[in-house]
């Protein structure tokens, strides 16, 4: 073999060596960068906002998981003592179903007190304060009464969730800066500016971005979920509670007095 055969033979296999060593320098550090490297290379600053965003994360979902159990189980309730309420013939069947299970559901609760108000006074007069004024006077503050406090019960766990919403991008957001931040003071003092050092302490750092954004969309979707159900039974409720009361101070709903 000639010499400059064999140097160009040399030559070639150094060039092969050095690409695949250059290829597993490269694939070695690739696997040492991603998200738990993130994690253990942070400062308290970074670990902190990620254990926020953890906590953030598991409060919404358990209210979500929550809230929409307890939708489900409301309105299986509500439709089957609707049901049993419209097919009645007296509101003393009425009162007996609740006595025998309860009130379990808006619908049953605000019947209940509506029942309770109106024996009450018609027992008692206007013995008190509070109970001051002609029965309908007394059963239609018994009626907001209960309307308020069912509203306040679905609304519960909402501001939360709005909370979290609003709030987990940008504790992300700033997680991501934090962490651009001390990765580039570290790539400063070594030295190295080139893009395969700066892409990946970069790239890692988005990560929290992108966990922010993970929490708050579930968030927010399910706000407006909840929100709207909220405000489709707090009408329904309206409405039940005006032709309750047309029932026990006029003896008849308002579609039977049209009639």
């Amino acid at each position: 073999m000639e010499p400059t055969a064999a140097a160009s033979a040399v030559s070639a296999a150094a060039s092969v060596a050095s690409a695949a060593t250059t290829t597993v320098v490269t694939q070695a550090a690739a696997q040492t960068q991603g998200f738990g490297h993130f994690i253990q290379q942070s400062d308290a600053v970074g670990k902190t906002l990620f254990a926020l965003l953890v906590l953030m994360s598991v409060a919404s979902w358990a209210i979500i998981v929550t809230k929409g159990l307890a939708q489900w189980l409301r309105h299986r309730r509500a439709g089957a003592f609707l049901q049993q309420f419209w097919n009645a013939s007296t509101l003393d069947q009425v009162q007996a179903e609740i006595s025998t299970h309860g009130a379990r559901d808006p619908f049953s609760h605000l019947s209940a007190h509506a029942l309770h108000a109106q024996a009450h006074h018609a027992r008692h007069g206007t013995a008190r304060l509070a109970e001051a004024g002609s029965a309908s006077d007394y059963i239609t503050r018994t009626l907001k009464k209960v309307l308020d406090e069912e509203t306040t019960r679905l609304e519960s766990g909402l501001t939360a969730l709005a909370t979290v919403g609003a709030t987990a991008p940008f504790v992300g957001l700033f997680g991501t800066v934090w962490g651009v931040y001390h990765a580039l003071l570290a790539i400063g003092m070594s030295g190295a500016g080139t893009l395969d050092k700066v892409a990946g302490p970069v790239g890692e750092a988005l990560i929290m971005t992108g966990i922010g954004l993970a929490v708050a969309i579930p968030a927010v979707v399910a706000y407006n979920a909840f929100t709207r159900s909220n405000r489709v039974l707090s009408g329904r409720l309206d409405a039940f509670a005006f032709e309750l009361h047309s029932l026990l101070t006029l003896g008849q709903a308002p579609s039977a007095k049209i009639a």
